[in-house]
């Protein structure tokens, strides 16, 4: 997956060496902005979608005809990598490159909200990782917290950290930035590398969801 020989050409060396900076603000925008070419995406193809409303649950909620949620998918954007993650967490069977992070309170609580019979999807937009996008833009990983929750179980507290703050984690006196994630693989996820492709998997999600 990983073209080695463009390390030296990376703007985000997996070099072990932390910057301790964080832009919660910048990355939010981002997010933001993905979250809405993603629902504008699925809306395009002649699915209702919208950002939720609903406290404490995912970004973006799919509903059905009747306006009754059939799915909800998580945006989440990366273009940091977890640079020390072999020695911090080196029992975690994880590569900087590859790692994904997610907020472990969201994690958790998609999980009980999963077993309360609500179908979740993660999807990451990955950034500024050059081994894996190979020339495109962005890359979609995409998974749903069934699958995620398996991995979890399977590796417990050794892909958990908590980081510390940094610059950028308070905004107007309040903390925000997220400092406990749990980590994963981009190989724990399916890969699309057109929007076409994921809109096809959502098709998959929404047929057995129904």
């Amino acid at each position: 997956m990983k073209e080695a020989n463009k390390c030296e050409n990376c703007i985000t060396k997996c070099d072990g060496i932390s910057k301790g900076v964080y832009n919660f603000k910048n990355d939010v925008a981002f997010s933001e902005f993905f979250e809405q070419k993603i629902i504008d995406l699925l809306n395009s193809c002649g699915y209702n979608a919208r950002k939720t409303t609903e406290e404490g649950y995912p970004d973006i909620v799919v509903c059905n005809e009747l306006n009754k949620p059939l799915f909800y998918i998580e945006i989440k954007v990366q273009r940091r990598t977890f640079m020390s993650v072999k020695r911090i967490l080196p029992n975690a069977d994880l590569e900087p490159y590859e790692t994904l992070a997610l907020n472990l309170s969201d994690l958790l609580r998609y999980f009980s909200l999963k077993n309360e019979g609500k179908h979740i999807y993660i999807l990451w937009v990955l950034l500024n990782r050059p081994c894996l996008l190979k020339g495109k833009d962005h890359l979609f990983y995409f998974q749903s917290i069934g699958k995620l929750e398996k991995v979890y179980n399977k590796y417990g507290e050794r892909r958990k950290f908590r980081r510390k703050s940094g610059y950028g984690d308070v905004v107007n006196g309040v903390h925000k930035g997220v400092v406990v994630n749990y980590h994963f693989s981009v190989n724990e996820f399916n890969e699309f590398t057109s929007d076409e492709d994921f809109i096809e998997s959502v098709g998959v999600i929404n047929d057995n969801s129904l």
